[in-house]
């Protein structure tokens, strides 16, 4: 993840504060709203993590059968990359 976890808690906090002042949320409980919303925002922040993770897994499954066709890694893993995105309807 690009960002630290105590920022994107601050990222939260911030934006369910403008949503509150622009009075398009109201919420009884301040603390659990921005918990949610901060877990959202990790949670969609670290999918960019999950997909390298599964594309590094895919790869080293195919890495004989690279290594004799002469695939560069690279050039597999933003394919790879690229499909996953697409299948998670990820925007990354």
């Amino acid at each position: 993840m690009i960002f630290s976890r105590e920022y994107i808690g601050y990222l939260g906090r911030r934006a369910v504060k403008h949503l509150i002042d622009a009075k398009l949320i109201t919420t009884s409980n301040l603390h659990t709203t921005e918990e949610r919303v901060t877990a959202a925002l990790i949670d969609e922040m670290s999918l960019e993590d999950r997909i390298h993770d599964e594309v590094r897994v895919i790869l080293e499954a195919y890495s004989d059968e690279m290594r004799k066709s002469g695939a560069q890694y690279a050039e597999m893993f933003k394919k790879v990359k690229n499909e996953l995105a697409r299948k998670y309807k990820a925007v990354l």
